[in-house]
């Protein structure tokens, strides 16, 4: 007599003591594609849709403030009698200045929509790292964990430098939700050493790239991206795009069905499992359209899947006919190729305010513009960020600070990654772009912190090549490793 099929149980991780969670979560940013065009969703149906995931062990719930109606429904839900699940949620504040009321309203409107007192996990969008409003974003949101409305902190589509940079701020985080599949495997590098160094569990995201990585688009003709059904589909054939093409991509879907077929697998439980081997991954978050379509016991499969060597080296082969994606984790939101639904940040953003305050020169110089970081230094030393008179942008000497705080802790490469990060901010304050930066001069405290600080400016301007000086000096303030100033020229608009 043969066995009786035995149901997989759902595996759990630990984010920080206090948070556990489902090994597969369940994201709800389809509700608000389900909403799309003026639908309406019975909430209390559809929040009546989560008990079979939750009777199968899928208690943790991925969702955003922007998600549609989502928080709403796990509120319903919970309300409604519903227990012992973990709503992660993220926040995704409007481009410019986040002062503690700012912060606290988006906190307190979430608390309200979940219907909780504290929130699990909250993790907070950055969409622009010249502008440090993200920085002011995460201390507020420190400030509001240990008055108890939020129990742990993350981050969502940070890249690894300034991943590196918030934890060595001073702002424990527990995690940071980033795309990471077969098709995307940024997340594989430097991100991946950041997390191990810190302590951080990725929340990976897109591992389907929005059904794209199935049997259905298997021998598939090619699909323009403003043809597809919906938002995901649409951003990850953007995705396929800058990967090498189309057929490039059939080229993955062949050898992907291959070894599914080997496995006895799907090719959306082999993408999944797959990503849930890479060594920082906790979690991957799998959209689920609650009420419309179920595959509860299809990826509860994924938690059996053993990849064995032969067949991860199959794949491994496959993927080098794919071209990586250009840039880190998150770029996609912040610079061209913009890899969005809309093919740019148009339907995210309307405009990006400047970084910093500016204002004409007080002396009455003729066409001189000012930008104003706000530190300290620059009314107590008479000077601003940065200058600009005429094509030229002069931007001072540029340290890690930031308000009362020093940017990086102690560690060289995130205070060198904040520095050029004020740089950047000043000379878009003034109408200019990094890539004018024509001459840049480095001061290094100690001798010894040369190397990750010209590999910062290796990473940042290594496009630019701009004329650079690197040498030892003793910047004021012992807090202080890395000083740095910039000049730009701005090319005249044709």
């Amino acid at each position: 007599m043969s066995k009786p099929a035995v149901t997989p149980r759902m595996e759990r991780v630990e984010l920080a003591p206090g948070l556990e969670i489902s090994r597969l979560v369940t994201g709800l940013w389809q509700i608000a594609d389900m909403e799309r065009d003026g639908r309406e969703l019975d909430l209390d149906a559809t929040a009546g849709a989560m008990d079979a995931y939750v009777d199968a062990g899928y208690t943790t719930f991925d969702m955003a403030d922007h998600y549609g109606s989502a928080e709403e429904i796990v509120g319903r839900y919970r309300a409604n009698g519903g227990g012992g699940v973990q709503a992660l949620t993220k926040w995704v504040p409007e481009p410019g200045a986040l002062t503690a009321e700012d912060v606290r309203r988006a906190v307190e409107r979430a608390l309200d929509r979940l219907r909780v007192s504290s929130l699990d996990l909250l993790q907070l969008h950055a969409w622009r790292y010249c502008d440090p409003a993200w920085l002011d974003g995460l201390f507020h949101l420190r400030d509001l964990r240990e008055a108890g409305l939020v129990r742990h902190l993350g981050v969502t589509n940070l890249d690894a430098a300034h991943l590196g940079m918030a934890v060595a701020s001073g702002v424990e985080l527990v995690s940071n939700q980033v795309c990471f599949s077969l098709l995307d495997r940024r997340a594989a590098g430097e991100m991946t050493r950041v997390c191990h160094e810190h302590g951080v569990k990725l929340l990976a995201y897109g591992t389907l790239a929005g059904g794209l990585l199935s049997e259905r688009y298997l021998g598939a003709p090619d699909t323009a991206a403003s043809r597809l059904d919906t938002w995901s589909r649409m951003k990850y054939r953007r995705f396929v795009e800058a990967a090498g093409g189309w057929e490039a991509f059939q080229g993955l879907l062949r050898t992907l069905d291959r070894v599914a077929r080997r496995l006895e697998v799907s090719i959306p439980q082999l993408a999944c499992r797959w990503v849930l081997d890479q060594p920082a991954v906790g979690a991957v978050v799998i959209g689920a359209r609650l009420g419309e379509s179920e595959h509860i016991a299809d990826n509860l499969r994924i938690l059996e899947i053993e990849i064995d060597p032969e067949s991860r080296a199959e794949i491994d082969a496959a993927l080098q006919g794919l071209e990586p994606l250009p840039g880190d984790c998150g770029d996609e939101y912040r610079k061209p190729p913009f890899l969005t639904a809309s093919g740019d940040l148009s339907h995210h953003v309307d405009s990006f305010p400047p970084p910093y305050e500016t204002r004409p020169a007080a002396s009455g110089a003729k066409g001189r513009r000012l930008a104003l970081s706000g530190t300290v230094w620059e009314d107590l030393a008479g000077f601003s960020r940065a200058v600009r008179q005429g094509d030229r942008i002069s931007v001072s000497g540029t340290t890690a600070t930031h308000g009362d705080r020093v940017i990086g802790g102690g560690d060289p490469a995130a205070q060198a990654h904040f520095v050029i990060d004020k740089l950047e901010g000043a000379i878009e304050s003034l109408g200019g772009r990094l890539e004018d930066v024509v001459r840049t001069r480095v001061y290094v405290r100690d001798l010894a912190d040369w190397e990750p600080v010209a590999r910062v400016h290796g990473e940042r301007f290594g496009r630019i090549q701009p004329a650079n000086t690197l040498i030892r000096a003793e910047p004021v303030g012992d807090e202080y490793l890395v000083e740095m100033e910039a000049e730009a020229v701005v090319p005249a608009e044709v």
